[in-house]
């Protein structure tokens, strides 16, 4: 038996973040043992465990997958904890020790804000030197800056993050930091250099500059604790010197200017400035960090004569490059996703000049920007004098350090690529807040693509603290606004918001919830939730309280392909009937929230009120017989999905959709609100077949066609680039969006079958349902929860076998369900399980004359077949397609003799 994985507040080692109550957990592995019959978590001052503060002692209450402490925390206090486990086998294991650091919690702040009048438009640096007489047994540094800061003491850079302090809503909260340091005896420099960011610098859909301040400036702690416990303090103040810095110009759409001989200009005394110190708290968002490295994969030299460099994947973060030029050489780059006509581009960047500009000061050195980040594959170089290599590039790939929980894939390479492309769309746009995009003038937290991905997000990572910090922003802004806006932090779009983008405020709480297990989040949103709900409600019942959302603006099925607008923004199907479907979502979701909590009476009014909006749904769009009266593929999506349909009519409405697809020719039509939706509702209504054919369509619009394109990660468009290479427009058109990944989820829980339950958060029990297709063979599934690990693995052989492998982890338990068998589920304890059978109802697809001839076309071997024995296929009408090949052989597209369609069935019986 072996304990692993402990964390604080899902967090490893948490130092300086912002911890009211600790909530510890751990996974255990290497045993027989099914489950724990006790554990014990232990807390102490040192790693010794000497000085005991608190101790659970033996308990059967210990919760592996989360154990709040009950204790009283000091400021500026390392404590360590430990874990034993007592599992029912008789196996017994201790864990190391793990820690967690406060940060200065209600402490007063010492330092002063400090600034310059003379440097208020130029990025400075402000220097402390000092000197120490003794060497310190413990030195920790608490600080942040405004806009961006860097922070440096005796020349080397304190800390591997970058984009401090964060990006958040600066009018209602602003994260410090904390850096543990070592102080020895000498002479000692502090340099803090600031730079525009989010704060200062151009950003924002109206371009604005100084959304929350026009002023430079920082806050800085060096609190120094020798062997005897005596402290001292270096902080900012007017003691402090303060110059222009190595970075002359910065910003997050346009990229830097650095000049390497800039920080010897003049210096002046740091000024005591006002600043905003009632609004500093401790650390929500993990760091932003260099996460990968990529090599570049060429040096391109394009036909319009300028050298290229390509990365071979569309990322996010920065260059870092060695350059040995004479000095006042000026290196230019630029950057972007995409060639055209096999020419640098970036025209769908939009008004981002996404540059960076290096002023040489004659010596070798390895340089990359300091306050900004890019998306780009590819980045246009200029000024180099010498022969450039590909092995002094690094592109350093930036995202928050948030650790790898999931792994997908499936026989089907494509398939795996697009798994391998909805990865990188996170990693891409998970950069402290959940951008829309990472290379345009935008790259803002639009808050419908965080809710539909939201899901997605926590199978591929560990998504918590990330999106717990987006809630958090979202419930500011609110706060301050009254309502919640469609992107947090707001950054002027302070308009209220619209359905579905709104939702976010009770969605993504509650898919946290599910996800980790931990009440602690719906504690702290509830109120979001509930004032979201209540928004909505008010503008209900100023409209005749008829339970219904249908004024207003909209977004609706964003960027779907039914719309009968000339722009392409906007689906088909009608915005009162998304925006009340997501009000009865919402209203739902609130009260089984309250119920969790124990809120026995908004449980009850926001129950009635679920139960109202879905009563006005019914009446509205249902006939009596249960026909819906929208025929989107999206309108049935969400009613599949949401569960509003009339007891009775699901199947049916299932049917229609699966028609209205067919129509289409197996495509989607669908935008943000029904490609989310889509899948899940066909496979659990029946129609899997068609789930997995919208997966492994390879025309536009699919998720193979941006594939086959050589996307590398998820478009915003399905059509972003044209089959001619074209870029499809520049108005709106990002080739890094992850919105339509969120098919990944589906892959997750339908196509492996790991489903999470409402009752048992946080995967402590789930339903384990693969739903395989004769089209993907194989599927392997591996997925780090709160819980422990899961593994699921399924293949389908030639012979028709199913071949099913299951790992449940220790203390969790599993309600296991065979696909296309009578043979009853199986519910199961922590193990590995092993299942071989045919099933009752072939997976494989044997094909003959009696299978619909579009089955056929679908299938490339079958197509194969089709083509040696009806050379005119192509002439059989599409509305005919779902006929069979004997039933159109009695038309003028196909005439087969007894004895061909007798070779033509041999021929199909080998595909």
């Amino acid at each position: 038996m072996k304990i692993t994985g402990l964390q604080t507040n899902h967090l490893t080692n948490p130092l300086g973040f912002d911890i009211k109550v600790p909530r510890v957990s751990f996974r255990v592995e290497d045993t027989e043992a099914k489950k724990a019959e006790a554990a014990r978590i232990v807390v102490a001052l040192d790693e010794e465990f000497d000085n005991i503060v608190y101790d659970t002692g033996k308990s059967s209450e210990v919760k592996l997958t989360g154990t709040n402490l009950p204790m009283e925390l000091k400021p500026r206090t390392r404590y360590y904890w430990k874990a034993e486990v007592w599992g029912d086998n008789g196996d017994y294991a201790q864990s190391g020790a793990a820690w967690f650091e406060t940060a200065k919690m209600e402490e007063a702040w010492e330092g002063k804000w400090i600034g310059s009048s003379r440097l208020k438009n130029v990025p400075p640096m402000l220097v402390k030197e000092f000197h120490t007489e003794k060497s310190y047994k413990r030195s920790r540094i608490y600080v942040t800056g405004l806009g961006l800061y860097e922070l440096y003491l005796d020349g080397e850079r304190v800390g591997n993050e970058y984009l401090t302090p964060g990006c958040t809503d600066y009018n209602q909260w602003i994260q410090y930091q904390t850096y543990e340091v070592e102080i020895k005896s000498g002479e000692h420099r502090l340099e803090v250099f600031l730079a525009d960011g989010w704060y200062k610098g151009r950003f924002g859909l109206d371009h604005a500059v100084n959304n929350y301040g026009d002023s430079y400036m920082m806050i800085l702690e060096l609190v120094m604790q020798d062997a005897q416990g005596n402290t001292e303090k270096i902080v900012s103040d007017e003691s402090w010197q303060i110059a222009a810095g190595d970075v002359v110009a910065s910003n997050i759409y346009d990229g830097e200017t650095y000049v390497a001989t800039a920080n010897e200009s003049a210096r002046y005394g740091a000024e005591a400035v006002e600043g905003p110190t009632e609004r500093l708290t401790a650390r929500y968002g993990q760091p932003v960090v260099i996460k990968e490295e990529l090599e570049p994969i060429g040096i391109i030299h394009t036909p319009a004569g300028e050298t290229v460099l390509d990365m071979g994947q569309n990322m996010a973060g920065f260059l870092r490059f060695y350059v040995d030029e004479p000095k006042g050489t000026r290196i230019y780059m630029q950057f972007g996703e995409v060639l055209q006509d096999g020419n640098f581009y970036r025209d769908n960047l939009r008004t981002a000049k996404a540059e960076f500009t290096y002023i040489s000061d004659g010596t070798g050195k390895y340089v990359q920007p300091h306050f900004t980040y890019y998306g780009f594959r590819y980045v246009k170089l200029e000024g180099f004098t010498r022969e450039i290599d590909v092995k002094q590039f690094t592109g350093c790939v930036l995202y928050s350090d948030l650790e790898r929980t999931g792994w997908i894939s499936t026989s089907n390479e494509k398939v795996n690529k697009l798994i391998q492309n909805a990865l990188w769309g996170q990693k891409c746009n998970y950069v402290d807040i959940p951008t829309d995009c990472p290379q345009r003038d935008e790259r803002m937290g639009w808050t419908a693509d965080t809710q539909v991905f939201s899901g997605t997000a926590c199978f591929n990572m560990d998504s918590y603290n990330f999106l717990r910090k987006f809630c958090h922003d979202l419930y500011e802004t609110q706060k301050e606004l009254g309502h919640v806006t469609a992107v947090v932090p707001a950054f002027h779009e302070n308009g209220p918001t619209c359905s579905v983008w709104g939702d976010a405020a009770t969605l993504v709480p509650w898919n946290l919830y599910l996800y980790y297990g931990d009440v602690s989040i719906l504690e702290e949103q509830f109120e979001s939730m509930r004032q979201w709900v209540d928004y909505i409600k008010g503008i209900d019942e100023s409209t005749g309280g008829r339970r219904f959302w249908d004024v207003g603006f909209h977004f609706g099925d964003w960027l779907a392909l039914d719309g009968e607008g000339d722009d392409g923004f906007k689906g088909a199907t009608e915005d009162a009937y998304i925006a009340t479907a997501y009000y009865y979502n919402s209203a739902k979701i609130l009260s089984k929230a309250a119920k969790i909590l124990g809120k026995e009476e908004e449980e009850a009014v926001y129950g009635k009120l679920a139960k109202e909006i879905k009563a006005a749904l019914q009446k509205e769009y249902f006939t009596p017989g249960g026909r819906l009266a929208l025929t989107t593929q999206t309108a049935y999506a969400v009613a599949l999905s949401m569960d509003f349909a009339p007891e009775g009519s699901k199947e049916r409405i299932a049917e229609f959709l699966k028609e209205k697809l067919k129509v289409n020719k197996g495509y989607l039509k669908t935008g943000f609100v029904g490609t989310y939706l889509l899948n899940k509702a066909l496979s659990d209504y029946g129609n899997n077949e068609m789930a997995y054919k919208l997966l492994l369509n390879e025309e536009c619009p699919s998720w193979l066609y941006a594939v086959n394109m050589g996307a590398t990660t998820i478009w915003e468009r399905w059509n972003s680039i044209l089959p001619d290479g074209k870029i499809s427009g520049t108005e709106m058109n990002s080739l890094n969006h992850y919105a339509y990944g969120s098919v990944v989820e589906w892959m997750y829980r339908n196509m492996a079958g790991l489903h999470v339950e409402e009752e048992n958060p946080g995967f402590t029990h789930v339903t384990i349902a693969p739903q395989p297709d004769y089209r993907i063979t194989s599927c392997d599934m591996e997925y780090r929860s709160v819980a422990g690990t899961y593994k699921i693995s399924w293949k389908v052989e030639k012979s028709g076998e199913f071949k099913l492998h299951v790992k449940v982890p220790f203390g969790a338990l599993a309600k296991i369900v065979l696909p296309n068998t009578d043979r009853k589920p199986e519910e199961v304890a922590a193990g590995v399980y092993e299942y071989a059978y045919v099933p009752e109802i072939p997976i494989i697809k044997i094909y003959s004359s009696k299978s619909p001839f579009q089955e056929l076309l679908d299938d490339a071997a079958a197509l194969t077949v089709v083509e040696s024995f009806i050379p005119g296929w192509q002439a059989v009408p599409g509305g005919m397609r779902d006929m069979n090949v004997e039933m159109l052989n009695d038309t003028p597209f196909v005439n087969l003799t007894a004895e061909q369609m007798e070779a033509f069935n041999t021929h199909l019986k080998n595909c």
